[in-house]
């Protein structure tokens, strides 16, 4: 491969048909301005370009656009049944003792009442102590600094989702 071709995963992408494009964007992040953004942006040269393009659709996401984008991820400890995405992502609680997922469960909710939303982290390669850890520490966040955490936890999660998506099979 040439330094100025795109990775197949990529092209792949690019030459999906609009509504394929959308479904598989949505997965990576369920806010429909993202999506929109991103979905415009097409083709991209480059897995950066995408990112890229990811990243500054994140910035310019509204209160509003971060909250739909939020309803999409499952709390921490309870991945969606059948969902092969959070499960993975979620792996560093599939092993934790009942007694951190009843802590995280009473967090999650604590959160949840204080904020508003489920707790957002990006659990990828984060143990269940290290997520509780999180969430204990991200209680005491005004709800201004607690949005632009999320918003970088969101950017975080959906680069990850990208890179899945673009990657080479």
């Amino acid at each position: 491969m040439t330094s100025n071709s795109t990775p197949p995963g990529l092209a792949r992408f690019n030459a999906l048909e609009e509504h394929a494009a959308h479904a598989a964007l949505h997965e990576a992040c369920a806010s429909t301005a993202w999506v929109k953004r991103l979905l415009a942006a097409r083709p991209y040269a480059t897995a950066d370009d995408l990112y890229a393009a990811g990243d500054a659709a994140m910035a310019e996401l509204t209160a509003e656009d971060l909250q739909e984008a939020m309803a999409g991820h499952p709390p921490i400890g309870r991945p969606k049944p059948g969902d092969p995405t959070s499960a993975r992502e979620q792996r560093g609680m599939a092993g934790a003792s009942e007694e951190l997922k009843a802590e995280m469960l009473e967090l999650n909710l604590a959160y949840q009442e204080q904020f508003g939303h489920v707790f957002l982290i990006c659990a990828t390669g984060r143990t269940g102590e290290q997520m509780r850890d999180a969430v204990r520490e991200r209680l005491g966040n005004s709800p201004e600094r607690e949005r632009e955490i999320v918003r970088t936890e969101l950017g975080k999660i959906n680069r990850i989702r990208l890179a899945r998506l673009v990657e080479e099979d």
